[in-house]
C-alpha cells in the first residue's frame, strides 16, 4: 500500500467521507428569468419522466461524468440509494484526459467536487450553467490554478464541459428541484474513463506508478466502497 499514489489516496479518502448527500438546505437558490422560464417548461416533462422510472423529482441528486466516454450520468435518490435518471452525452469538452493543473491549459478538471446552490449560474453567456466547484482541496494541495469552471450550455469549452442548451435545461432543472427539496449540495464525480478491470490495467501509466500490482489493493477498497454501494 506504501506505493499508491496520491491520487488514489484522496480517492478513498474522499469516497469515505462523502458518499452521502448534504440536506437541509437553507441556502438562497440563484435564478434569472431564464432559469425560471426553462424550469416551468421542463418541471412537467421531467415529473412525467421521473414517475415513469419510478423516482421523484426534488430528491437528492448527484453527477458523474466520464471523460473518454463523453458521457453525464445523472442520479437521483430513491430510498437510501441512487438509481440513473438519465445519461448524457457530453457535447464537447476542451483538453485530453488527466487534471488540470493550472490556469490557460485547457484542460477539462478530473477529481471530486461538490456543488452548493450558490455555484449555479442562471444568467450564463452559455444559457444556464453551473460551477463545479474547481480547485477542490486537493487540487490545492498540488498548487493546481484555475478558476470557474462549468458544466454549461452550449457547444463549445476551454475547460469546461459542454452540454448543448436541451441537455443543461433538464440537469439544471433536476439541479434546482433537488435543492428546493432540502439538498444543501450535491456531488460531481469526474472520472477519466470507467473504472472497468481493463481500465484500471491503465492506471499505472496514466498516474506514473511503477507496476500495476500496486494497484491491486485500491482496487478491492474500492469496490467494497465506491459509490456504486449506493446507485442502483
Amino acid at each position: 500500500m506504501k506505493n499508491i499514489t496520491a491520487f488514489h489516496s484522496v480517492l478513498i479518502c474522499f469516497l469515505l467521507l462523502n458518499i452521502l448527500p448534504e440536506t437541509g438546505s437553507s441556502a438562497k437558490i440563484p435564478s434569472s428569468k431564464r432559469s425560471k422560464d426553462v424550469i416551468a417548461r421542463q418541471t412537467p416533462i421531467l415529473l412525467k419522466e421521473t414517475n415513469a422510472k419510478g423516482l421523484t423529482l426534488g430528491q437528492a441528486v448527484c453527477i458523474r461524468i466520464f471523460k473518454e466516454e463523453k458521457e453525464l450520468e445523472l442520479w437521483i435518490k430513491k430510498g437510501s440509494k441512487f438509481s440513473m435518471f438519465k445519461s448524457y452525452p457530453i457535447c464537447t469538452f476542451s483538453g485530453e484526459l488527466g487534471s488540470k493543473k493550472k490556469v490557460g491549459d485547457g484542460q477539462a478538471p478530473e477529481g471530486f467536487y461538490t456543488v452548493y446552490p450558490e455555484q449555479l449560474n442562471p444568467s450564463s453567456d452559455y444559457h444556464l450553467a453551473f460551477n463545479i466547484g474547481y480547485p477542490n482541496a486537493y487540487d490545492r494541495a498540488h498548487h493546481f490554478t484555475g478558476s470557474a469552471i462549468m458544466v454549461h450550455g452550449n457547444c463549445v469549452s476551454i475547460g469546461c464541459y459542454a452540454m448543448t442548451d436541451a441537455r443543461i435545461e433538464e440537469i439544471f432543472t433536476v439541479i434546482t428541484k433537488a435543492f428546493e427539496g432540502g439538498q444543501s449540495s450535491f456531488q460531481v464525480q469526474i472520472y477519466p474513463f470507467r473504472m472497468t478491470s481493463e481500465k484500471w490495467k491503465l492506471m499505472p501509466v496514466w498516474n506514473g506508478t511503477a507496476s500495476g500490482k500496486t494497484l491491486k489493493p485500491v482496487t478491492i477498497i474500492l469496490k467494497q466502497i465506491n459509490c456504486h454501494r449506493l446507485l442502483l
